[in-house]
């Protein structure tokens, strides 16, 4: 058997390559491990409630997450944010501290003393530039902003993107960018947000939606799509060298044939796959750590919970030694979340700060996540649904060193010609810059099939 492309991983990135390429003509094959697709898009409804055991929302400020709504007809099934979201939490001794969504909100607030948002307001003052080739986060934003504002905000911010990472350990340049660039550009992030905005440039954006089944109605959209191109319950063995292409041994004595392969699975996968294509490669992706996570998905009757829930849910400083990462008010976020007169909250446990807990018994996994909600949110009594999911690799670690990783494991393909990666590893780890990863993936790999050549990827996500 042939095929112009085999797409090694059927969850979001790969479906997302396979999808590109088979509209521009090309014969596609997707061979995914488990017996269904979608990866961590897990959606899944119960009693009424629709749980997201994976991630939650689509940002609406990449254009790729609009345009594969319109694309694959999803639009009418859109929903945005709710409205009852009116601020964001921050865990604050013991409590749930309440800090608006406006630009002013960490300066109005409690949340932070009175000398760390003095030390904010003078962030134009300090001097630009540092010593350091790859600064943390932590290191970055304390310079430039404080060391309150970097363990109260930037911390529990890191850990909620990156499944319980640390701001301590991960790279500034390699996920947060735009900050590097507008200190480098302007001297200050501030002034660099001032001029931005008044030259008209568009600044990050939180224009968060997802569709009424959740986040796996995308990734079950695609694989409909791409259904005869699909096969299922498949560990490919071997990635070798083979005339005009390569062979991929799928055990059992059956071999495929193609021209092209592109491995969207998750980095510690890719490195054995690749183990025999590229050496260098394989080194740089077994860098990549993913810590294990959980998460705890509860709904209570309404009234069983004291909180007014009226935000997206709420992140926790590692200084605040709790038990969660954080929390999302799923019922709040989204409509149809929970049934009538029922709420739905869902943890997030372990990470990189706590990855023992992550792998408790989900009986106990319950418990932790059922008394660290009485204690935030005042939530009481026995849950109306109760559920786990263990995810024994969670999300990409971009520690500092990541770019220089992605810059060798982005240039496979000038190594071993027809070869691409893609997946949560390059850019980020959210499901709207996989896409783009995942689109320009496919453009290269769609150059190469068309010229015989290797075209370069540039896979920056601002």
């Amino acid at each position: 058997m042939t095929a112009d492309v085999v797409i090694i991983g059927g969850g979001v990135s790969g479906l997302a390559v396979a999808h590109d390429l088979k509209r521009r003509g090309h014969r596609v094959t997707v061979l995914e491990r488990q017996t269904q697709t979608g990866g961590n898009a897990v959606s899944e409804r119960q009693a009424g409630f629709l749980m997201e055991h994976g991630p939650s929302t689509m940002n609406a400020h990449l254009p790729v997450s609009n345009e594969i709504s319109r694309q694959l007809g999803l639009d009418s099934q859109r929903c945005d944010l709710g409205d009852g979201i009116q601020n964001r939490y921050l865990v604050s001794d013991g409590r749930l501290a309440g800090i608006s969504t406006g630009a002013l909100g960490f300066l109005t607030a409690s949340y932070l003393s009175p000398l760390a948002k003095l030390r904010i307001l003078a962030e134009f003052l300090v001097p630009h530039g540092s010593d350091q080739a790859d600064e943390t986060v932590m290191d970055f934003c304390s310079r430039r902003f404080g060391r309150e504002f970097a363990e109260r905000v930037m911390d529990p911010m890191v850990a909620g993107i990156y499944g319980g990472g640390r701001a301590s350990e991960l790279s500034v340049s390699a996920i947060f960018p735009m900050l590097v660039a507008l200190e480098k550009k302007y001297g200050s992030v501030t002034l660099g947000i001032m001029h931005r905005r008044r030259e008209g440039g568009k600044m990050p954006g939180s224009r968060l939606f997802s569709w009424r089944d959740g986040m796996a109605t995308l990734t079950r959209t695609l694989a409909q799509g791409l259904k005869e191109n699909i096969r299922t319950g498949i560990a490919v063995r071997r990635i070798s060298p083979h005339h005009n292409g390569f062979r991929i041994d799928l055990g059992n004595q059956e071999c495929l044939q193609a021209k092209a392969v592109v491995v969207a699975t998750q980095a510690h996968v890719a490195a054995r796959l690749i183990s025999e294509l590229d050496p260098q490669g394989v080194a740089a992706a077994e860098q990549i750590q993913a810590p294990p996570l959980a998460v705890v998905f509860l709904g209570f009757p309404r009234k069983a919970v004291a909180h007014p829930l009226d935000g997206l849910g709420f992140l926790t400083a590692e200084a605040e030694n709790r038990g969660l990462l954080g929390s999302q008010f799923c019922s709040t976020m989204f409509p149809g979340r929970a049934p009538e007169g029922q709420v739905a909250v869902s943890a997030y446990i372990g990470g990189n700060r706590a990855p023992d807990l992550a792998r408790l018994p989900a009986p106990e996994l319950i418990e932790l996540a059922r008394r660290e909600f009485r204690d935030l949110i005042g939530a009481t009594g026995e849950p109306t649904v109760a559920r786990v999911r263990h995810w024994p690799v969670g999300l990409p670690q971009y520690r500092a060193g990541h770019r220089g990783l992605i810059k060798v494991l982005g240039s496979t393909h000038n190594r071993q010609a027809g070869l691409f990666l893609t997946g949560n590893y390059f850019a980020g780890p959210s499901v709207a810059v996989c896409l783009s990863v995942a689109q320009k993936t496919a453009l290269a790999a769609h150059g190469y099939l068309e010229s015989g050549k290797s075209v370069p990827i540039q896979r920056t996500v601002s």
